[in-house]
């Protein structure tokens, strides 16, 4: 393990880096969309890469440095030389090669490994490129002459380090001119030299043939630069000494004429400190800045001191020493507390939330891809980008919706020949939407293809044993589901994609276990649709309690549909002894909790307990406990790994903490199901 592993400066690195790469994928394929690339974008690309390139550096990751400086110089020959013709879709292929492979060095960075991957060839396909644009483009300019520049510089205070930020400049600088001093010239361990740059600035004079408009620029752009002034020398030009190692001016500044001073603009300057300024997991606050970032760990522990809270205060409210006394000013306080719980709960819960729009985003690219590797053309709309879930679910989602969008790409989105057969757009369609549905959020995954074939389904339902019912009382959406059964497949041909009969059981399984359901639709020739149903947290579940023998137990608000006691002649007996019960002409099956989880009761004569009726995956059935013992919030907390591996342990999702002090488990339906 690398001893950076825990280092806050490579956690800022990792998590900056990532989310640039991000910006960088999405900014490319929406300008290969329209086959160029404007100057704002060639901009923004050019600023992701240089960035990567000088924090790369600092951390002295020479290879992802050295990848993102051949990529910055392209985007250099594309901005400053406005070549008129340009191969954008190798373009978008090679950006798309430099992001993976920087990607991949990260992965290994995180797992404590050296990022030794070889940059060689790619910089060698990234150089080529180059020249051929170059080539392809007689009217690019060449400039010879060289000119000489002095530049005070002064870094923003809420950089801090500013002999780092310094020593970083100076290295950016040395690709542009071989004669270079600049003043104080001792950068490390000169507290004196520190002083001096953030009294009087740093001051850098040197020679170039980079024209004055492409210095200023490069200038403006650096995110840790508050304000910078070109000054013009009267004295005397710059006598360079042979060995290149000295340069002297005249000693006499005083007639030297500031011409110009430029302030970096405060909207760009604020979006650069907030992604590149700091190396604390808190970054510092710059005048203006509205936003910081904050080491999800910590929220995590925030949330569960709320939760804390949250049960302490339902056991004083609660607490059976209280029972019988007439407390007014107490009962006022304690609402008071109730409410200024709630809204701290909710203000909690709020900072942990995040748009869907980086989930969505990153479809772009895989459906790109495919699209090429399957000859296909297939547009990805995306709607309901910003709504917003907990950060754990975002993480737990990201798989199955990932899965979902390539089985649609593979599986369903017809060929471009095809389609042009049947009478449908050659250019195939899949739309993924979010929408909040309550307390809980509602994701689609529809597509335009061929849909699902009923009788193949049922066929090989039968042949797996899935069906235990008669057929004819299946609906179509019962026979679509068999799809997320494991090994469930009807495609026959096993490609890298799809067809090896895993996949759709993993996604349901991933989905279940965030305490979400999936179902899905089709019409044969039209298209698919899956439904993704997701609580918004995990943390703090609305549950309801209810009590079997001795034991409490939790089940989500959101899946009941309804309570009722039972008939002792309501229960029917199917086949292989299920237990079924008629509720308004239709059959549900029967679970009976102190069976499945073998706890001794009393109450084992339906017409003695409670029937609970709840609905997951568009399925219903009615569980069987001896009495419920009302709602409330619950947190939720993870049971020991020690009881994890015990077997009925898998029926369960948690435990809580209720308001008496007793602890209630909380009961993972979908497995429970599965008994």
């Amino acid at each position: 393990m690398s001893d950076k592993q825990n280092e806050p400066m490579l956690d800022m690195f990792l998590f900056e880096t990532q989310e640039l790469l991000n910006e960088l994928e999405q900014d490319l394929l929406l300008g290969e969309k329209s086959d160029s690339l404007d100057l704002a974008k060639i901009n923004e690309i050019f600023r992701i890469m240089h960035t990567i390139k000088g924090s790369a550096s600092m951390m002295f990751y020479t290879h992802i440095a050295s990848v993102a400086h051949s990529l910055e110089d392209l985007f250099y020959c594309l901005r400053e030389e406005n070549p008129k013709i340009v191969d954008y879709s190798r373009l978008t292929d090679l950006v798309l090669e430099v992001s993976d492979f920087i990607k991949l060095e990260l992965e290994k960075i995180e797992q404590g490994l050296e990022p030794d991957a070889d940059p060689e060839q790619i910089k060698n396909e990234m150089n080529q490129m180059l020249q051929k644009i170059k080539q392809d483009n007689m009217e690019m300019e060449e400039v010879n002459s060289m000119e000489q520049y002095k530049v005070v510089i002064f870094f923003d205070e809420a950089c801090q380090m500013e002999n780092m930020r310094a020593f970083t400049l100076i290295r950016e600088l040395e690709d542009i001119t071989n004669d270079m001093v600049y003043t104080p010239n001792e950068l490390f361990d000169n507290e004196e030299a520190l002083q001096i740059m953030r009294k009087e600035g740093f001051q850098i004079t040197f020679l170039t043939n980079i024209g004055y408009s492409s210095i200023q620029q490069i200038f403006a752009e650096n995110p840790f630069i508050r304000n910078f002034e070109f000054v013009e020398d009267l004295c005397e030009e710059l006598v360079i000494s042979s060995n290149h190692d000295d340069i002297t001016s005249c000693s006499d500044e005083s007639n030297c004429i500031k011409i110009e001073e430029l302030k970096v603009e405060e909207n760009k300057a604020d979006k650069s400190k907030i992604e590149e300024c700091n190396i604390e997991e808190h970054k510092a606050q710059a005048p203006n800045q509205k936003m910081i970032s904050v080491n999800v760990n910590k929220l995590d522990v925030l949330m569960d001191l709320v939760g804390e809270i949250v049960m302490l205060e339902e056991m004083v409210m609660k607490s059976p020493d209280l029972e019988g006394l007439k407390l007014p000013n107490f009962n006022k306080t304690a609402t008071q507390l109730q409410k200024l719980t709630g809204e701290l709960r909710e203000i909690v819960m709020s900072i942990r939330m995040l748009p869907l729009s980086f989930t969505f985003q990153k479809m772009h690219r895989i459906v790109r891809d495919m699209s090429k590797k399957l000859d296909k053309n297939v547009e990805i709309v995306l709607e309901g980008e910003e709504t917003e879930v907990d950060k754990n679910i975002i993480e737990k989602i990201s798989d199955p919706i990932m899965h979902l969008v390539r089985n649609a790409m593979d599986h369903g989105i017809e060929t471009m020949e095809m389609r042009q057969r049947i009478g449908k757009p050659i250019t195939g369609t899949i739309k993924l939407s979010a929408q909040n549905v309550g307390s809980d959020v509602l994701i689609t995954i529809q597509d335009d293809g061929k849909g699902l074939n009923k009788e193949k389904i049922l066929q090989k339902a039968k042949k797996n044993g899935l069906i235990v019912k008669p057929e004819g009382e299946l609906t179509d959406k019962e026979i679509y589901n068999f799809i997320f059964q494991p090994g469930f497949s009807t495609k026959e041909n096993i490609s890298e994609f799809s067809g090896r009969g895993v996949g759709m059981d993993v996604v349901a399984k991933n989905i279940e276990n965030i305490g979400g359901s999936v179902s899905v639709d089709s019409e044969e020739g039209k298209g698919m649709i899956v439904y993704l149903k997701l609580p918004l947290t995990l943390a703090i579940i609305e549950g309801m309690n209810l009590k079997v023998g001795a034991s409490v137990f939790t089940i989500p608000t959101s899946i009941v549909k309804e309570s009722f006691r039972p008939k002792s002649n309501d229960a029917l007996m199917k086949e292989e002894n299920h237990e079924m019960i008629m509720v308004r002409g239709e059959v549900y099956p029967i679970l009976r909790l102190h069976h499945i989880l073998n706890i001794k009761t009393e109450i084992t004569d339906l017409h003695e307990g409670i029937m609970i009726m709840v609905e997951q995956n568009d399925q219903k059935i009615c569980i069987f406990c001896d009495a419920l013992l009302g709602q409330q919030q619950v947190v939720v907390k993870a049971l020991p790994s020690y009881l994890r591996r015990m077997n009925q342990m898998k029926y369960l999702a948690g435990c809580t903490l209720l308001g008496d002090g007793t602890i209630s488990l909380i009961l993972d339906l979908a497995n429970v199901k599965k008994k």
